[in-house]
């Protein structure tokens, strides 16, 4: 178990052996993956044990690169993906459970799992889709994880000097804020990025969650995929997210489960 992953063209190697899994995806999204990775295995408060919950696992594309390194890994998501012939052969192939679960909001698949068995859990690009009231899925998500646990979270930075500057450029035209009504209406998604936190407010929230949870080791991650940003003015903007933390793209945190007394103190009010 180690900070290692292989090259793209290995990894992608091993989707392609059985069929269609979202090859595009993977492509775009495979540095992040990787830098996860490397950075929770690369400091001395490295986690211990060997379970893995991939929450929002989707085609497997982050939970086979720790199966492979010897973690025993569940991925749970949606059924239209875990359910996919190509998902369940590679699932079967680097032995990983799937929780195929059809609400989010109300984590139910993973009722059979016993209390206290995970290590990791993978919590990546998917806090910024949630559009309901998440306690009852933290508390599920509690439930399983050991005393010492670490939840991982990555996710877009809400003060990145490149959305900054695409929201000024829609206010100045008058087309309001958030989500485009181009993507509300014409994007085939189950959730678009309703809400995009900084720093003070991640750890705010997991504070509000429980007094068990300690948010460590966090970064302002730079752009995984830094080529991509080709717009005039494209290198300028990557010179300063280099030169300034907080206006980068992204955002990595951990969130220890330091001990397991309180648990979820939230109670939502409808």
């Amino acid at each position: 178990m180690t900070d290692k992953v292989p090259t793209f063209e290995e990894y992608a190697a091993l989707f392609a052996a059985h069929g269609d899994s979202g090859a595009e995806y993977l492509r775009r999204h495979f540095p992040r993956f990787a830098a996860t990775k490397q950075r929770l295995f690369s400091h001395r408060n490295r986690p211990a044990g060997n379970q893995v919950l991939d929450v929002g696992a989707h085609w497997l594309h982050q939970a086979v690169l720790y199966a492979i390194d010897g973690f025993a890994v569940t991925a749970l998501d949606l059924p239209a993906t875990l359910d996919l012939d190509s998902v369940r052969t590679l699932a079967q192939a680097h032995s990983i459970r799937l929780l195929p679960n059809a609400d989010l909001e109300y984590p139910t698949a993973l009722k059979d799992i016993a209390d206290d068995t995970f290590d990791i859990v993978l919590f990546t690009e998917v806090i910024e889709h949630l559009a309901f009231n998440p306690v009852a899925m933290w508390r599920e998500i509690y439930r399983v994880m050991k005393p010492g646990a670490r939840i991982v979270i990555t996710t877009p930075n809400y003060y990145a000097l490149r959305t900054r500057l695409r929201q000024s450029a829609r206010t100045l035209r008058l087309l309001g804020g958030s989500v485009p009504v181009e993507q509300v209406l014409s994007l085939h998604t189950l959730g678009h990025h309703w809400k995009e936190y900084s720093r003070r407010e991640l750890v705010r929230y997991f504070a509000l969650l429980s007094p068990d949870f300690t948010c460590r080791n966090f970064a302002y991650a730079e752009a995984y995929q830094p080529a991509m940003l080709q717009r005039t003015g494209g290198a300028i903007v990557r010179w300063l997210e280099h030169a300034i933390r907080p206006i980068r793209p992204d955002l990595y945190l951990e969130v220890e489960l330091t001990r397991k007394d309180k648990g979820i103190v939230v109670e939502p009010h409808w």
